[in-house]
């Protein structure tokens, strides 16, 4: 299900201050760009925040913005063509490696926004109490990604030891809440939910205990077709990114009361203080150390392995094929 959410933006906002070529776009024709989204800090955080700066409209970009609910429907929807890009979560590492899309900007690295809980008024205490039992998440998303890096490393088997139960997150929340499972993993902001409706549930570990050899990371993708047809859109968008991007970092409590005041009504300031230090982000010349490195592409193939064995993917395209870094390499310079 997706919510479209258009968007007209003002070209105003601060200049770059980064080494970024190109000179902004405020004489090029507007360029309209539909865009999908799931409403999660991690993963709107930077393009509520150049919407609000006028970041992307700096670079002649009018973004149409769809809203949607799973990393799954987000990206049957690019690939249908009804949107032309994407920004989502785990599954970045998950249909480009089917050649479904190119994948061409990193956002964070999802370091504590999945966690797993459990009840101990419900026998769960630790790993060696789970075996047996079942754990509600989503398959296929950033949260069962995660579960299975937890539960292989604290000996527990995914597909022999536990029974996993695949429910949309807000399902799954409500079964641990109501005690229909001993366990949920899950992404935030749904550990909130759980911490005020469960007030004796444990998180038992978050993701950042696997950092950084197990680092989820999410980010931007796009069809192979709009990736060929279009490409001059890709540094706008890259530019615009930036901008938005290192200004959250330098100015956290500036970024986060605004897209509070404006984007996340429903959260309370102190609630998405947690989430927003629940990612991992970095400033774009670090990104760019990393995208040179190949650390951004190790991450994304050690993802896709689990998706290949999780989702049976047959010649699946390596993340150094499907994850394209010329573009930021082209346009965020030293």
């Amino acid at each position: 299900m997706s919510i479209n959410r258009r968007k007209f933006i003002q070209s105003t906002g601060a200049a770059l201050g980064l080494s970024v070529i190109g000179a902004p776009a405020i004489a090029q024709a507007r360029k309209k760009v539909k865009v999908g989204y799931l409403h999660t800090l991690a993963v709107d955080g930077q393009i509520w925040t150049g919407m609000h700066r006028g970041s992307f409209a700096k670079q002649g970009l009018d973004l149409d913005l769809v809203q949607f609910t799973t990393g799954l429907e987000i990206f049957q929807a690019m690939i249908g063509g009804s949107i032309d890009m994407l920004a989502t979560g785990a599954v970045l590492s998950n249909f480009p490696a089917r050649g479904q899309g190119k994948a061409f900007l990193i956002n964070n690295v999802e370091f504590a926004t999945a966690q797993l809980w459990v009840r101990e008024d419900m026998g769960v205490k630790s790993f060696a109490d789970l075996k047996g039992k079942k754990i509600s998440t989503t398959m296929g998303t950033t949260a069962h990604v995660f579960l299975d890096n937890a539960l292989r490393a604290n000996g527990v088997d995914p597909k022999k030891d536990v029974e996993i139960v695949n429910q949309r997150m807000s399902e799954a929340v409500t079964s641990f809440i109501s005690g229909a499972v001993p366990a949920v993993a899950l992404w935030v902001p749904f550990n909130i939910i759980v911490r005020d409706k469960v007030p004796g549930a444990k998180m038992l570990v978050d993701a950042s205990k696997y950092y950084p050899e197990a680092a989820i990371v999410g980010g931007w993708a796009t069809r192979a077709d709009y990736y060929e047809k279009n490409y001059d859109v890709l540094p706008r968008i890259i530019r615009g990114w930036v901008d938005a991007n290192d200004y959250i970092i330098k100015n956290p409590d500036a970024a986060l009361e605004t897209l509070q005041k404006d984007y996340y009504k429903q959260v309370p300031l102190s609630d998405l203080k947690v989430q927003y230090k629940a990612q991992k982000m970095f400033l774009s010349g670090e990104w760019r150390k990393m995208y040179v490195d190949g650390t951004v592409t190790k991450w994304l193939q050690r993802v896709t392995d689990f998706y290949v064995g999780f989702g049976g993917i047959q010649n699946a395209t390596p993340a150094s094929k499907y994850f394209e870094t010329k573009p930021y390499l082209d346009t965020v310079k030293a």
